[in-house]
């Protein structure tokens, strides 16, 4: 069995492909990387280190690797064989992902019935549905409508922690020894893959708002506001008790969402609340508050993990909450020298204030209660700073 992954970095070989083949997939990587694509194919082989005290490798093997700008007849060929499509590049990759995937998809149509699945791995709502929308424009309506019969585009979420790791060996990963990977089922192709580690359930939004406002919300704020306190590693951030409250009532105020939205257990969801704390205060994994705050004007998107729960908080409970609220604010004063968004960010507020900021990037009117919220927090955040 062939599975193809596009993406070859981080989570790539730390998450995605070593499932894919413990589930018996010889797994072909797909990156424009050449040191990468040539390491892979070279050595065949690279280890996964478990960031707990007893630092378990795990070897990952069965593999090889395509460069997609220098091979794409190759490519192409592989994508008329392969069982699964996955990938892991970042949203602003898929439709680059897409052109190349409906090149093979053509040739594939022409020469085979037999069933394809492809999934889009990524950090955000609806990555398959993006993917397929991209890869369809490519097609003619002939081969959407085979497409649509032996083609199964599900949804996913996965969470996996994956830091910057340099070891004696490239390729090797490290890894957080938690891992969650759901897949919507597809109710119009049954023949899903059998992938260990993958959970299939009928109804994926409610499992993929539920890691956005929790992982990814939380361990934002983490980064933001342990940079206002002067915290260099999340970790770090989580020892603090001013920190680690705000995180942990920011994630309350989540909670307070979700459960009322999606009808979760509150002991369940609370237990979880508590498992994503555990997590972010591992020792065994220093992750840089630089690095996970990075790109503070996506994060910072009306659809994204700060003001979406921000905004439907307040339609659901007719209020403004004072733990995300803060969280917003500390990413407007996140300052990074070596990230562009930081950089650009903070020329816009010292262009047009934080008032026209907070409308033209999070969405918000000036005089909105959560806009309001927000600007009293960072006078706050402001006062601690000047103590820290």
């Amino acid at each position: 069995m062939l599975a193809l992954q596009f993406g070859a970095g981080n989570i790539g070989r730390g998450f995605i492909g070593k499932f894919l083949t413990d589930s018996g997939y010889h797994t072909t990587f797909v990156d424009v990387n050449e040191e990468v694509v040539q390491r892979i194919n070279e050595e065949k082989i690279y280890s996964i280190i478990l960031a707990d005290e007893k630092r378990e490798e795990i070897q990952v093997s069965n593999i090889s690797a395509i460069n997609s700008l220098l091979s794409e007849e190759k490519l192409i060929e592989t994508i008329t064989k392969a069982k699964i499509i996955t990938t892991a590049v970042g949203k602003a990759n898929l439709p680059l992902v897409a052109k190349k995937i409906a090149k093979g998809l053509k040739k594939r149509l022409k020469m085979s019935k037999n069933p394809l699945t492809i999934i889009a791995c990524e950090n955000m709502i609806d990555g398959t549905g993006m993917l397929k929308e991209n890869i369809f424009s490519y097609l003619t309506r002939e081969e959407q409508t085979k497409a649509k019969n032996f083609v199964a585009f599900p949804n996913a979420a996965i969470d996996r922690i994956v830091p910057n790791f340099t070891g004696e060996k490239p390729l090797d990963v490290f890894v957080e020894p938690y891992f969650e990977w759901i897949v919507e089922k597809d109710t119009h192709i049954t023949d899903l893959p059998k992938i260990k580690g993958v959970k299939y359930v009928k109804d994926l939004k409610p499992y993929i708002e539920r890691k956005l406002f929790t992982v990814n919300t939380g361990h934002a704020t983490a980064a933001y506001v342990g940079k206002v306190y002067g915290n260099e590693t999340i970790d770090q951030a989580l020892k603090d008790e001013k920190t680690r409250q705000i995180v942990y009532r920011t994630l309350k105020e989540t909670g307070k969402l979700l459960i009322n939205k999606y009808k979760f257990s509150e002991q369940e969801h609370n237990t979880y609340i508590n498992t994503i704390m555990k997590r972010f205060e591992n020792p065994y994994i220093s992750d840089d508050v630089n690095r996970v705050g990075r790109e503070p004007i996506r994060k910072l998107g009306p659809k994204d993990r700060l003001l979406q729960p921000a905004r439907q908080y307040v339609d659901a409970f007719k209020e403004t909450p004072d733990y995300l609220s803060i969280a917003i604010a500390a990413a407007l004063l996140f300052q990074n020298e070596e990230d562009q968004e930081a950089i650009k960010l903070q020329e816009c507020i010292e262009s047009m204030g934080y008032e026209k900021t907070i409308k033209e990037i999070c969405g918000l009117e000036e005089n909105s209660p959560l806009a309001i919220n927000i600007l009293r927090a960072i006078k706050q955040l402001q006062k601690d700073d000047q103590k820290c």
